[in-house]
């Protein structure tokens, strides 16, 4: 007998490399999945201007990491969007579309929702500027499982239903170099039931982003991107370990091996970010 519906997934026509770097941007979403990316050693960035949690901040983020500011010319190859909401805010002195509010008073912003073709043009234009940086770029993109308790449920539902719809509309032009992994599904789903959510009972679990993780190494990575992971799993629980008395010649031993271990493996993939 079944007792959970499984998302399936389809294969991505691209797979993650052991060690790549990676841009990720988007809502807290993109941040939890950032840091397994980066506990595991991929030299990662995650948000660089703060969180954004709609597409024309997305869109922001991207020109921004390649504007004069950085000086950045080559784009990673690997990027995700991980979507939040369709709402914005615009400062009403100018009509621009704000990222952060910056705790200004709420009367200077109107808020709007951006319309379903307003949202994947965005995301399009986001795509082209990383497409001018790197020509075989490949985005992921995500709609992010955590629900907006201020808009009140069903808004959020119908919030999430218009970042989908976006998703799919982009995809429906055939715009290549995209695709779209389901985490949105996989905690509606198949992790159905509040014991996969944090306290507030909005933010998914830790358990919750470990399964999705899971789920993208076994959908998005490599054989040889595996094979790192499983190399670098003991090494990683050694490291993380609080001895009982670091001082001890058997503690010292094994870290002695260990390290020796990790510089072999930084030998092996060049781009280890320890």
């Amino acid at each position: 007998m079944e007792f959970r519906t499984i998302v399936d997934i389809e294969k991505p026509d691209f797979e993650i490399l052991p060690c790549e770097e990676l841009l990720l941007v988007g809502s807290c979403f993109a941040d939890a999945i950032g840091q397994h990316f980066r506990e595991e050693g991929f030299p990662v960035t995650v948000n660089p201007y703060g969180t954004m949690y709609n597409p024309a901040s997305v869109l922001h983020t991207v020109e921004r990491f390649f504007s004069t500011e950085t000086g950045r010319e080559k784009g990673p190859r690997m990027v995700f969007f991980t979507l939040g909401t369709n709402h914005v805010y615009r400062l009403k002195e100018t009509g621009e579309i704000v990222d952060n509010c910056q705790k200004r008073p709420a009367a200077l912003f109107q808020e709007e929702q951006l319309t379903v073709e307003a949202c994947a043009d965005y995301l399009r234009q986001a795509v082209d500027v990383l497409r001018q940086h790197h020509s075989e770029v490949q985005v992921v993109m995500t709609v992010s499982p955590i629900r907006y308790r201020k808009y009140g449920y069903h808004e959020s539902q119908l919030s999430k239903a218009t970042l989908l719809l976006a998703v799919q509309q982009l995809l429906s032009t055939g715009l290549g170099g995209v695709y779209y992994f389901p985490a949105y599904e996989i905690v509606m789903d198949e992790l159905r039931d509040y014991r996969f959510y944090a306290s507030d009972m909005l933010h998914p679990s830790e358990q919750a982003a470990e399964y999705i993780w899971q789920r993208l190494v076994d959908t998005c990575f490599s054989p040889q991107a595996k094979d790192f992971l499983e190399e670098w799993r003991p090494l990683k629980q050694v490291l993380a370990h609080k001895p009982f008395d670091p001082e001890s010649e058997e503690y010292k031993q094994l870290m002695d091996k260990t390290m020796l271990k990790v510089a072999h493996l930084r030998k092996k993939y060049p781009t280890f970010a320890l």
